[in-house]
Order: structure tokens, then C-alpha cells, then sequence
């Protein structure tokens, strides 16, 4: 859900900071594509006055979350302060990382847990090996979650009412030949992803890339994130995937489930 629609759920109520949000909204127009940006293109994207966008960026600039250059801004190292706010919070990393980086010794192919943020999901973890995609991925990169193995994970643990609301906004774009394009076949192929309790993507990102994924439980058993493994289709099949690399996936999956109860567990006072 972006900041846009989860403000409209806080319009009427007295908790809601305008300023905040508009803060935060402006960050989030940086990106890969878009590095840097002057005032005016950054008035033109969020849809805020180019006086307010100013005083936004100027701001960002004087916390150190942006710099400027002969008036084009861009974000600085220190805006991955916010991330690594909600990675180290979850312990995500500390949990994951040796049982990830074991299974990608031992199937030579790359490893990665998201969770669902909207109609997308959002890389939180990632142990890469040979690079596989054209698209360069890392910590945040954000993918649509109807043409991901994980994302078929996650959307298919959401409760009914989630879903409807996934399934009303999603704009399912034809990004192979073998994408899933109508609501009908993505909610049939999600019955059978809850059913299984895995997902396969046979070349419906991009072509030339499978993956397998399978779900992260939280400390009360709900699946919150999911763990991937991604190879390329020329070189693994998916009888490889699912015969030999799907169980170690699971027994990687089930650790770091555990890891993640234990860890709140001893927390707690």
C-alpha cells in the first residue's frame, strides 16, 4: 500500500501528520530510474506545490537525508537509515543470512525473502550468486508481486478481505508470453500455491528465469515474508527445483521461521 492510499484511511483523523506524509512521499520519488531530481520535477511527480516541495527538500537536505547540486537533489547514504530501521527491528538479516548463504552454497543458485507491500513485493534479504536477470536486484528493489514466485506466496496467505483489495487494484501488465494476465487465472493459480504450500514462476517476470519460493512464519505461525531460490531456465529444470532444491528451501525456510520465534521469545521479558 503506498503512502498516498494509506493516507486516505487517516484523512478524518486527528493522528494523521499532512507534513509528515508529504516528507515521506517525496523520498519515495527517488529511485533507480529516477536518481536525481530538481524542484519543479519533484512538484510535477508528488503533485505538491513547488514552494512546499522546497521546503520538503531543503529539509531532507538539512537532516542529511539529501544533497544538492546546482539545484538537483538526490537522496544521500543516510536515507538507508530508514530501511535498516526496519530490517535491524525485525532481525531479519542476523536471522536469515547463514541459513540463506548455506543453501546457496549447496545449490549454486540465488536465494532471496521479500514481503508484500502493496500490489508489489519488497526484497528485505538477498544472497546473489551469477547474475541471472537483466534487472539489477538488492535490498528494496521492489518487483509486482502477481509475476513472482514469492509474490504468489504472499498474496495467497492473505486473508480474504486483503486479497479483495489486492485484486481490485492490481493492474495485471503482460510482461512475458507466460504471464498470468487475467484475475482469473491468478486466483486459480493461488488456490493451488495455498494448497501446496509452495510456488513455481516458469518464466513469467522475465524470460529465461524460474524460481520457487516458500513461506516465512512468524512466532504465531502466519506467514509474513517468503524465501526464493531463482535460476536460470536454460540451465536448471524445474524437475531440479522442485526434486532437489525445493526441500533444502523449505529445511532453509523452517530455520529461519525458528530462529524468528526463538529470537522473540528471548526477548521478551
Amino acid at each position: 500500500m503506498s503512502i498516498v492510499e494509506r493516507s486516505n484511511n487517516l484523512k478524518e483523523s486527528q493522528d494523521h501528520i499532512q507534513s509528515l506524509e508529504k516528507g515521506l512521499k517525496v523520498i519515495q520519488i527517488f529511485s533507480e530510474q529516477i536518481p536525481t531530481l530538481t524542484t519543479s520535477e519533484a512538484s510535477k511527480r508528488t503533485g505538491y506545490s513547488r514552494p512546499t516541495t522546497r521546503r520538503i527538500l531543503l529539509t531532507l537536505e538539512r537532516l542529511g537525508f539529501a544533497e544538492s547540486k546546482n539545484g538537483v537533489f538526490s537522496l544521500t547514504a543516510h536515507a538507508l537509515t530508514l530501511g535498516y530501521a526496519y530490517l535491524s527491528s525485525q532481525n531479519m538479516w542476523n536471522i536469515a543470512q547463514p541459513f540463506m548463504q548455506e543453501f546457496v552454497k549447496q545449490t549454486g543458485e540465488s536465494s532471496s525473502i521479500a514481503v508484500l507491500d502493496g500490489t508489489d513485493i519488497i526484497y528485505v534479504a538477498r544472497v546473489p550468486t551469477k547474475r541471472i536477470m537483466t534487472i539489477t536486484l538488492n535490498v528494496g528493489s521492489r518487483l509486482p508481486a502477481y509475476a513472482t514466485s514469492m509474490g504468489h506466496i504472499l498474496l495467497a496467505h492473505l486473508s480474504q478481505e486483503e486479497f479483495n483489495k489486492y485484486i481490485e487494484k492490481v493492474k495485471l501488465d503482460k510482461l512475458t508470453d507466460n504471464t498470468l494476465t487475467t484475475k482469473e487465472e491468478l486466483i486459480a493459480e493461488l488456490k493451488q500455491v495455498r494448497k501446496r504450500g509452495w510456488a513455481g514462476v516458469e518464466q513469467q517476470l522475465e524470460e529465461g528465469l524460474r524460481s520457487i519460493a516458500v513461506p516465512i512464519r512468524n512466532a504465531e505461525g502466519t506467514v509474513f515474508a517468503a524465501l526464493n531460490c531463482s535460476a536460470h531456465a536454460g540451465r536448471i529444470s524445474n524437475e531440479k527445483l522442485k526434486d532437489e532444491y525445493l526441500p533444502l528451501l523449505f529445511k532453509a525456510a523452517d530455520k529461519i521461521s525458528k530462529g524468528i520465534a526463538t529470537s522473540l521469545t528471548i526477548e521478551q521479558p
